[in-house]
C-alpha cells in the first residue's frame, strides 16, 4: 500500500563533505536511520574564568564549544531480501557505509603518495593534508560545520563471507565555529548563520513574568 500523499516526508539527518575551497559537495551521507536521541553538550568561553578577574567575570571571549554525540544503526537486512536491486549489499554487506564513515578520518592514498614522492625529493616542509570540511545536518535549522573527533563502531552481524551486515556506529563531533574556521571561508558564514537559526528560535521562545518565579520585582 502506497504511503497517503498527506503523509510527512520524513527528513535524515547525516554528513555532508565539501571541498574546502570551492564549497563544492564531495559526498554525502545519510544516516539510514535517524537516532533516537542526540546528545549536545556546551562549555562557554568566559573570559574571566581562569584570570580570576572580576571585571572580566561576564564576559564571553567567543562561541562556546559545542559537542555533538549520536549513535546510528546500519542494517542490510531489507537490502538482501533484493539482491537483484541491491548487488552490493549481497556481495560486501554493509562495508560500504562502514568505509564512507571511516574514510573522513584518513588522508586520500593519493595526498599520501605525493607526500612521499615530495619526502623522497627532499622536501624539508610538507603541509598537513587538508580534508574535507563537514557538515553535520539534523534538519534546516542545524546545518553546522563540525569536525569528527570520534568513531566506534561495533559490527553485531555477519555473513558467510563474514561481511558486516548489521552494525552500530558511535560519532563524536565537535562543532566549528567562526574562532576555528574564520569569517572569510565557508564554514564559517556556515557557523553564522547556525547561531543566527539559534537567536531566532530563542526569540520565538515565550517568555516568562516575574510572577512565575513569585517575585513582583527584582530587589
Amino acid at each position: 500500500m502506497s504511503a497517503s500523499p498527506r503523509s510527512p516526508r520524513l527528513l535524515k539527518g547525516g554528513i555532508v563533505l565539501l571541498d574546502p575551497e570551492s564549497g563544492a559537495v564531495v559526498r554525502n551521507i545519510a544516516l539510514q536511520y535517524n537516532p533516537d536521541t542526540l546528545t549536545r553538550s556546551f562549555q562557554p568561553k568566559t573570559a574571566g574564568a581562569e584570570s580570576g578577574d572580576r571585571s572580566e567575570a561576564l564576559r564571553l571571549k567567543g562561541p562556546p564549544v559545542e559537542t555533538i554525540k549520536l549513535e546510528a544503526e546500519i542494517d542490510a537486512t531489507d537490502q538482501l531480501e533484493f539482491p537483484d536491486q541491491n548487488p552490493n549489499a549481497a556481495t560486501l554487506g554493509i562495508h560500504p557505509q562502514l568505509a564512507a564513515l571511516e574514510t573522513i578520518l584518513y588522508p586520500t592514498t593519493g595526498h599520501l603518495q605525493s607526500n612521499n614522492s615530495l619526502a623522497q625529493s627532499g622536501t624539508l616542509e610538507i603541509a598537513p593534508m587538508q580534508a574535507p570540511l563537514m557538515l553535520f545536518i539534523w534538519s534546516r535549522s542545524r546545518v553546522v560545520p563540525v569536525r569528527l573527533t570520534e568513531l566506534s563502531i561495533t559490527e553485531e552481524a555477519f555473513d558467510p563471507a563474514l561481511n558486516p551486515i548489521r552494525a552500530k556506529v558511535s560519532l563524536g563531533m565537535r562543532v566549528l565555529s567562526v574562532d576555528d574556521l574564520g569569517f572569510n571561508e565557508k564554514g564559517g558564514s556556515l557557523y553564522l548563520s547556525y547561531q543566527q537559526q539559534k537567536e531566532q528560535l530563542a526569540g520565538k521562545s515565550p517568555g516568562a513574568g516575574l510572577a512565575t518565579f513569585g517575585l513582583g520585582g527584582i530587589p
